[in-house]
């Protein structure tokens, strides 16, 4: 005879500003959405590193690294033991990345909104330069097509 066990799910965590984030995909989610931060690199509570760059990539791959170089981060998920959320007495979040005593603090310099806007004008830009880029061409060649039925 075997019994039934009710299923019974546990609802999944609802974190709100603050909190510790374990799982690899919710970090890398969080991260996806930061442009430019303000970051600090502590070891055991000792400044390493202090800086301001743009975050270039999220990732999880366990063979490769964590790289904050010329002002810009990419992050490998895999690098951090957990996220941990946490709120200025101003009430911005800024994101702690930690393992084993060492500590990546992260500060957005913008929000996600910020950067989805300037993403999207940054993408209508190019497309405005690359019409006049094409027009240019367009009326060189009828130009050059005109000269040549003289």
């Amino acid at each position: 005879m075997s019994q039934h066990l009710p299923d019974t799910r546990i609802p999944a965590p609802c974190i709100v500003n603050t909190g510790i984030i374990v799982n690899k995909l919710d970090i890398r989610r969080l991260l996806s959405d930061l442009g430019r931060v303000h970051y600090i690199y502590t070891q055991f509570g000792k400044l390493q590193s202090e800086g301001e760059g743009d975050v270039m990539e999220v990732f999880i791959n366990s063979q490769r690294s964590t790289l904050v170089a010329n002002s810009a981060l990419y992050l490998n998920v895999y690098s951090f033991d957990y996220l941990e959320l946490k709120q200025s007495p101003q009430q911005e979040t800024y994101f702690d990345l930690l393992q084993e005593g060492m500590c990546l603090r992260l500060i957005p310099l913008s929000t996600p909104s910020q950067e989805r806007k300037e993403r999207n004008l940054n993408v209508s830009a190019i497309e405005a330069m690359m019409e006049q880029v094409f027009s240019a061409k367009w009326d060189a060649e009828i130009d050059d097509d005109c000269s040549d039925s003289f």
